[in-house]
């Protein structure tokens, strides 16, 4: 109930925001302003994420090939290329103050998401995590979680990600939540941990 309530406050109070990003994205890079991307939710269930639009229209292609490339190498670090050629200049600016975002208070309000919680990953990242690890999926992914607070970007590494997200779930109380909460407006004001 606390997850809706506060999800419908923002979208009211971002709504002005969003609305011009609406229109501010197609117009700067042609392409829809809001990207979905399938992703692994509670329990193991697919759904549809949705984000503002930070890459050139048809970029995403590229990331399963790099992903599958991953997976016959073994690499279990989760990809973030800086200065990545993909992502728009007005992207760019989005992804660092999480504005990227915005369109997920969407799936809270359907259930699909809570507002804190472990991040979700896409398909083809399932193949990186440990069978002992997919207990993070025990609970509704969040639109912030401890990664998020604790450098986002600066943790690559697959396992130590799930880590986080598994210390979450051992240790959750509200109190922990609101800790989380304020330290996302933190991250978000100043940019931090963000590529």
């Amino acid at each position: 109930m606390l997850d809706l309530v506060l999800a419908a406050l923002l979208c009211l109070i971002t709504l002005p925001l969003n609305l011009c990003l609406i229109i501010l994205i197609p117009l700067l890079s042609p392409g829809p302003a809001i990207f979905a991307q399938e992703r692994v939710g509670r329990n193991g269930l697919h759904f549809m994420m949705y984000k503002f639009r930070t890459m050139y229209a048809g970029a995403e292609h590229s990331h399963g090939a790099r992903i599958a490339l991953q997976n016959i190498l073994g690499i279990k670090e989760l990809l973030h290329t800086k200065n990545d050629e993909r992502i728009t200049p007005l992207g760019g600016f989005l992804r660092r103050f999480s504005l990227d975002e915005l369109p997920q208070l969407w799936n809270v309000l359907c259930g699909e998401m809570s507002l804190i919680g472990p991040r979700p990953l896409i398909p083809a990242e399932m193949a990186l995590i440990e069978p002992d690890q997919k207990r993070f999926l025990s609970v509704k992914p969040g639109l912030t979680g401890m990664w998020q607070v604790s450098g986002r970007d600066k943790h690559k590494n697959v396992a130590k990600k799930i880590a986080l997200d598994l210390e979450y779930i051992d240790n959750w109380s509200l109190l922990l939540d609101l800790k989380i909460a304020l330290r996302t407006i933190i991250v978000i004001i100043f940019g931090i941990g963000a590529e």
